[in-house]
């Protein structure tokens, strides 16, 4: 008898442990108690982290999935989700949260989708960058009547226009030429921007992260780079016009996979709005300066995209699970994205890994660096590419390699170094034995039109 009351109370506990979180909003705390309880109930494939402190001092916590966590495995991708960045716009952090509790069951039950996605890639998941204007938001509820309360962090600052702008400075140098990638902060950048801010810019710094997407509401659409039109500002009017990056096909087809993956985003009516595919370019819905999603293309090797939810920003809780399963998939299919294009290890000729090495595609004007451990990773749809290492100090290489529609190419670059070029000298030919010839600048005049014009003689060359 006690033998079935363990049995019993062990498959209490396991019916427990798999139970799926429920359908409702989650206060920080709550939050908080919610990852660590998917970190108990999946120990060996999760780790949770917090990146900082918001300005009331709350961590912004990670949850990452990794068969390694914390440890970057080469040739790995990394790839992120970022919710709640605005305080009042809340389902993405729910669906984050179910997303959590949905990979770790599904792995534990060996769903070999998720098996494979967990082996490998590493995902890091961040319900909310803005929990501090979550806490404002919540205590008014689901109330249209407030409908901006809690959109900012605790300063009033809106986060999503808080980034270093660096879109002034790419498109100064696609007219004039400079760097397309990785620009450069700015000397005095960590006055400009608020905790949050600064705790999101060292994370993606700290992680060659390859593919992202922030999670927004109040609006249901799928929103790409640039965010920011060319001409912002004409006149003191903000513009509105199509502003293409380099990628601009690739950022549409993540764009669409996570459209067409949704339950109804694809239709493009919602919300009142009109949107081919449910996808638009950022700048020609309107242009916004200081974004994340642009600051990531701009200044890591990450690709991000917007993407908006819900009408509501804060939609009432009886209504999460038809959001939940309206997303579920999509939110699977654009983690699956980041296994696509061309990836591989940058090394000297005694196989050391070079980090920082540039790849170039030719005929796309944005490029790539390697990572600390010297693997790379390139989105690009398929296609047949000119690709190009190059690093300091050693000689470039060039290969041409054809993408498929499946998984990435691996395409690996062996870098020689450069063999200084020895500045080429002048020998002078042997005029004869016996004949002992000087240094040229002692050299005997032996023509009366020499010492004339006060010209030493020229050696034969």
């Amino acid at each position: 008898m006690s033998g079935l009351l363990s049995v019993f109370f062990h498959l209490l506990l396991l019916f427990k442990l798999v139970a799926p979180v429920t359908f409702r909003h989650h206060r920080y705390d709550d939050l908080v108690r919610t990852l660590y309880k998917v970190h108990n109930e999946c120990p060996y494939i999760t780790r949770v982290y917090s990146i900082g402190r918001s300005v009331k001092g709350r961590h912004l916590y990670v949850l990452e999935f990794s068969d390694y966590p914390g440890i970057h495995e080469p040739l790995e991708p990394e790839v992120k989700y970022v919710g709640n960045m605005h305080g009042n716009e809340v389902l993405g952090r729910e669906l984050l949260l179910q997303l959590a509790e949905f990979l770790c069951e599904e792995f534990r039950n060996g769903n070999q989708r998720i098996v494979r996605l967990v082996e490998g890639t590493r995902v890091h998941i961040m319900p909310s960058m803005n929990p501090d204007g979550y806490e404002v938001a919540a205590a008014q509820g689901a109330d249209i009547s407030g409908y901006l309360v809690g959109r900012n962090n605790a300063n009033g600052v809106d986060l999503n226009r808080n980034f270093p702008d660096l879109n002034t400075y790419v498109y100064y140098n696609e007219k004039h030429g400079g760097p397309n990638h990785h620009l450069p902060l700015p000397d005095n950048w960590k006055s400009q921007v608020e905790p949050e801010t600064e705790a999101v810019i060292h994370w993606i710094r700290s992680f060659n992260f390859v593919l992202s997407a922030n999670l927004h509401g109040g609006a249901v659409v799928a929103n790409y780079p640039y965010d920011k039109s060319l001409e912002h500002r004409v006149r003191g009017v903000r513009r509105t016009a199509n502003t293409p990056t380099p990628d601009d096909k690739l950022f549409q087809k993540l764009a669409k996979v996570y459209s067409y993956a949704h339950g109804w985003m694809h239709q493009g009516w919602n919300c009142g709005d009109y949107f081919p595919d449910g996808i638009t370019n950022g700048a020609s819905w309107y242009s916004l300066s200081k974004g994340m999603q642009d600051f990531n293309y701009l200044h890591t090797n990450c690709f991000e995209i917007t993407l908006e939810l819900s009408c509501d920003k804060f939609p009432r809780q009886e209504e999460l699970q038809r959001e939940w399963l309206g997303n579920r998939e999509a939110l699977i299919q654009f983690l699956e994205q980041v296994h696509q294009g061309i990836k591989g290890m940058v090394l000297d000729e005694n196989y050391n890994n070079l980090a920082e090495a540039v790849i170039s595609v030719s005929g796309i004007n944005h490029d790539v660096t390697s990572g600390d451990h010297g693997d790379y990773f390139r989105l690009l749809l398929p296609g047949t590419y000119t690709v190009t290492a190059t690093a300091p100090g050693f000689d470039p290489e060039t290969v041409t390699v054809t993408v498929g529609p499946g998984e990435p190419k691996l395409v690996n670059f062996h870098l020689k170094r450069s063999i200084p070029q020895a500045t080429p000298t002048r020998r002078v030919p042997n005029p004869g034995h016996g004949r002992r010839v000087l240094p040229k600048k002692v050299q005997p005049r032996a023509r009366e039109e020499d010492e004339e014009t006060k010209r030493p003689q020229r050696v034969p060359a």
